[in-house]
C-alpha cells in the first residue's frame, strides 16, 4: 500500500463525525461520476418525459369515464408538472441559454409517448403510463443516483430523490389500477403494442439514454400513426346515470336562511363532489393552449389538482355520513360540457376567473366555512377551511395568468361575464330530448341522512324542489353576487 492509499484508508473526520455532511463516505466521494454534459442530457430526458406525462394525463382526463382515474390523472399531472419545473431549473443552473428544453431529445421517445397518448382504451392507457412510462422514468432516475457524484451533483441528487418519492407513489397506484382494470390474459393486439413500447425504449437507449441503443426490426407506429385529437366532451362511468340532471338547485338551498346548517352540509358535499367537472374543463384549457410560458402550465395544473381534491372532499363527506352517493345523488357534467363545446380555451379561462371572483364574496367561501362551523360536522368545517384557502390561491393564479393580459381587473371580469353569457345550458332541450327528466333526488338523500343520524327531518327541507330551470347555469348566482 502506497503512502497515499494508506492515508486515504485511515483518514477520519473530527471525532469520527459523519463525513461530508452525511451525504457519502470518502470512498464513494472519491469515485468520479457523471460529467455536466452527461448530467444535463439525462435531466433533459427526465424533463421531456415528465412534461409529456403531464400532457397525457390532462389530454385524456375529460373523456376518461372512470371517476377514480380522473382524480388520479389530476394528481399525477400535478406531480409531473412540479418535478418538470425542478428539472428545468436544474438545467438552467448547469447551462447558459439557450437551454434546449423544448427540443425533443430522441425521436423514438417522442413516438413512445405519442403511442401512449393515443391508446384507444382506458386499459391500454393505464398499461402504457403505469407499466412502461413511469417505471422507465424511475429506472433512469435510480441509475442517475447510482452513478453521479453525490457531492458535485448534489442539487440533481436532491431533486431526483424528491421526484422518486412521488413517481414511485404514482407507480404503486398504477400497478393497482392495472390489476383492477386489465384482464389477466391480454389480447394479441395489446401484446403487440406492448412489444412496440419496449422496442421504442430500447431504440432510445432507454428513457434516460444511458443504455446502448438497440434498433428492433419493427418500430412502426400502431396508435400514433394518426395524430392525437383532444376530446372535450366529459364522459362519466355507470355511477353517473344522469349527467344532464339539473333538478336540484344547491345554491338556493344553501343561501336560504330558513334551512339549518347541519342540513346544508349535504348540499356543500354535493357542491364539492360536483367539482369533478372543473378538472374536466381545466384539462381542456391546458390541452388546447400551446403558446404560454411554462409557469402557466405549472400553476394551472396545480389548480386543476386542487379542484379534484375538492371533489374528493365531497365524496369523503358523503361516505363519512354513511351516504351511498352513487345511489342517491345525481352529479351532472353540464358546466364542463357547455364551456368545452361552446367556448375557446381563453374564454373558458375567463369564465373560470369570473366565477372565482364570486366565490370571494359574503355568499362565497367564507359563508360556506361558517355553515360548516355552525353545523357541528368537523369534516365540513375542515374541508371548507381548506377549500376557502385554495380559492384564494386560485384567484391569485387568475390574476397572474389571466388578468395580466388585460391590465385591469374590471375589464377582465367583464370579459369573463360576457363569455359566460354566451354559454347555453339546454335545461328544457335536454328534457325534451329524453336525456334527463331533471329528477329531484334531494328528498331521498335527505330522508336517508336524517334516518342514519337519528335526526328529525325539517318538513320544509324535505319538500325542497327548486331546480335550475330558470337559472342559466349552476354558479351564475355566485358570480353575479360579487
Amino acid at each position: 500500500m502506497t503512502a497515499i492509499e494508506s492515508f486515504k484508508a485511515n483518514y477520519r473526520p473530527y471525532k469520527n463525525l459523519p463525513p461530508l455532511a452525511g451525504l457519502a463516505s470518502f470512498g464513494d466521494a472519491m469515485k468520479p461520476g457523471l460529467s455536466i454534459d452527461d448530467c444535463v442530457d439525462r435531466v433533459k430526458r427526465y424533463h421531456f418525459a415528465l412534461k409529456r406525462l403531464m400532457q397525457i394525463f390532462q389530454s385524456r382526463l375529460t373523456a376518461e369515464p372512470v371517476y377514480e382515474l380522473k382524480m388520479a390523472f389530476s394528481l399525477h399531472s400535478h406531480y409531473c408538472a412540479e418535478h418538470c419545473s425542478a428539472m428545468r431549473e436544474r438545467v438552467a443552473e448547469m447551462r447558459t441559454p439557450p437551454l434546449g428544453l423544448e427540443k425533443i431529445p430522441n425521436e423514438h421517445l417522442k413516438v413512445f409517448f405519442d403511442e401512449i397518448q393515443n391508446a384507444p382504451t382506458t386499459e391500454e392507457l393505464v398499461i402504457g403510463v403505469y407499466e412502461y412510462a413511469i417505471p422507465a422514468l424511475i429506472w433512469g432516475m435510480r441509475r442517475h443516483l447510482d452513478v453521479t457524484h453525490p457531492i458535485a451533483d448534489h442539487p440533481t441528487v436532491r431533486i431526483l430523490k424528491f421526484a422518486l418519492m412521488e413517481m414511485e407513489e404514482a407507480e404503486r397506484y398504477g400497478m393497482e389500477a392495472v390489476r383492477s382494470l386489465v384482464e389477466d390474459i391480454r389480447s394479441d393486439a395489446v401484446l403487440k403494442w406492448q412489444k412496440l413500447l419496449e422496442n421504442l425504449l430500447h431504440a432510445a437507449g432507454d428513457l434516460d439514454g444511458s443504455q446502448e441503443p438497440r434498433i428492433a426490426e419493427d418500430l412502426t407506429p400502431i396508435h400514433s400513426a394518426t395524430p392525437f385529437k383532444y376530446d372535450g366532451v366529459p364522459q362519466r362511468d355507470e355511477r353517473f346515470p344522469d349527467p344532464y340532471n339539473m333538478g336540484v338547485h344547491a345554491e338556493e338551498f344553501l343561501y336560504d336562511a330558513k334551512f339549518r346548517a347541519r342540513d346544508k352540509t349535504l348540499m356543500m358535499y354535493y357542491k364539492r363532489l360536483r367539482e369533478i367537472d372543473v378538472p374536466e374543463m381545466m384539462a381542456s384549457i391546458l390541452s388546447e393552449t400551446t403558446d404560454k410560458p411554462w409557469g402557466y402550465y405549472r400553476d394551472m395544473t396545480r389548480q386543476l389538482w386542487d379542484e379534484a381534491r375538492h371533489a374528493m372532499m365531497g365524496e369523503i363527506g358523503f361516505v363519512a355520513n354513511g351516504i351511498d352517493w352513487p345511489r342517491l345523488v345525481l352529479v351532472n357534467h353540464t358546466w364542463a360540457l357547455g364551456l368545452n363545446t361552446q367556448l375557446k380555451p381563453w374564454e373558458r379561462h375567463a369564465v373560470l376567473y369570473f366565477i372565482e371572483q364570486g366565490l370571494m364574496t359574503k355568499t362565497g367561501k367564507r359563508f360556506e366555512w361558517e355553515v360548516g362551523t355552525e353545523s357541528g360536522d368537523p369534516l365540513a368545517r375542515l374541508f371548507q377551511d381548506y377549500d376557502w384557502a385554495d380559492e384564494v390561491l386560485h384567484a391569485s393564479i387568475g390574476k397572474q395568468w389571466y388578468v395580466s393580459a388585460f391590465g385591469d381587473q374590471k375589464q377582465a371580469i367583464e370579459y369573463g361575464s360576457n363569455c359566460w353569457s354566451k354559454v347555453l345550458i339546454g335545461w328544457r332541450e335536454w328534457k325534451d330530448e329524453g336525456k334527463t327528466d331533471h329528477y329531484n333526488w334531494w328528498p331521498d338523500l335527505y330522508a336517508e341522512f336524517c334516518s342514519l343520524h337519528g335526526l328529525q327531518p325539517d318538513p320544509e327541507a324535505m319538500v325542497y324542489n327548486t331546480t335550475y330551470e330558470t337559472t342559466r347555469a349552476d354558479l351564475e348566482k355566485l358570480a353575479v353576487s360579487g
